[in-house]
Parts: structure tokens; sequence; C-alpha cells
């Protein structure tokens, strides 16, 4: 189809663009942007690396499952464990060696080590990036129930703890002790 004269057609997708979860942060501007200083990065998030005056050394990385990343004259660099700031002062110590004074920008573009998950008779099952301190309440907020959804007997499994939750009562106001704090690996079932 023919593009009005003055207009741009949106950039497409590559094909092996990072996949980014419901929620996370990522280039399509859904979810909470990441506190570089606070946010602790793990396996399979994203990042984008930019080292000013340097465009060979600008790209983006997946963290490894080993928890690394790779760069160009430095090699493997620990990421799993670290936030941007401490990334971003580790890469600049290293490249130090080969380039003078360099101005490193550790951005998380997409949050991918932290999820949830959500399944049952809910409108959108399956992992949720847990960017922010998330409330079961609101996670089930965000999702929807389907028509026979049982939301007074729903079940968040921990490990090997399940822990029984009551929509309806949180919603008037009773129980609040059960609106818990998710934690990665957490899966809502909602029967």
């Amino acid at each position: 189809m023919a593009q009005p004269p003055g207009q741009q057609q949106p950039p497409e997708k590559p094909a092996d663009a990072p996949k980014t979860l419901p929620n996370s942060t990522g280039t399509n501007g859904a979810g909470a942007p990441v506190d570089p200083k606070m946010y602790v990065m793990g396996p399979e998030d994203v990042i984008s690396i930019s080292v000013f005056n340097e465009p060979q050394m600008t790209r983006t990385e997946v963290v490894r499952p080993d928890g690394k990343i790779t760069m160009p004259l430095i090699g493997d660099l620990q990421a799993e464990g670290l936030t941007p700031e401490r990334l971003k002062a580790q890469m600049t110590q290293a490249l130090s060696t080969y380039v003078k004074n360099p101005d490193v920008t550790i951005t998380v573009l997409a949050v991918n080590s932290k999820r949830y998950t959500i399944s049952g008779q809910v409108m959108r099952s399956g992992p949720v990036a847990l960017v922010l301190p998330t409330h079961v309440f609101d996670a089930l907020s965000s999702v929807g129930f389907r028509d026979f959804a049982n939301t007074k007997k729903i079940v968040i499994i921990r490990g090997s703890k399940r822990i029984k939750f009551n929509y309806k009562d949180v919603l008037h106001g009773k129980h609040l002790e059960q609106n818990i704090l998710l934690e990665p690996g957490d899966t809502i079932y909602v029967p």
C-alpha cells in the first residue's frame, strides 16, 4: 500500500530482536522504568551498552544464563547480581586501558529475569515481568477474570508453599494481610 507524501512507514522490528515479557521494560514502552542504582540484573535481561564516541562498542546484549555478557576488547563481564550502575563502573574501568576516559551508559531494555506467572481462569495468562514491587491484588486486577473464575479460592504457589488468596475479601477491604508482595518465580492460579 502506498504511503501519502511526507509520511514514513514505522520501522519493522528485526526478526532477531530480543523478546520482552508483558509489563517488562521494552522498546515498545510497556512497563515501568528500571532504577539503575537499585535494580539487580539477571539472566535473560536485555541491556543496552553505549560508549560515547565509540560506535563499535555500542550494542544490545542479553545477559547469558551464566550471568555474563561479552564486550569487544575486554571479553566476558559478570552482569548477573550487579546493578546497571555497578556494571557501568566495572566496564568503565576495564575500557580505560583501551579508550581514554570512556563514557559508558548502561540501560535495561527488558526485564526477563524476574517474573511471576498467572494461570487459570484469567483473561491473559502467562509470565509477567516483575519490574516493580507488585501485590497479588494488583497483578490480578491487571489481567482480568474469565466468567466462571473462582476469585475466592486463588492460590499463590511459591516453591513448595501454597498461599490462599481471596480477591473479593481484599476488594472489600477485609483480610488485607493476604495481599502479599509477589516474588520472582511465584505462580498465581485462579481456579
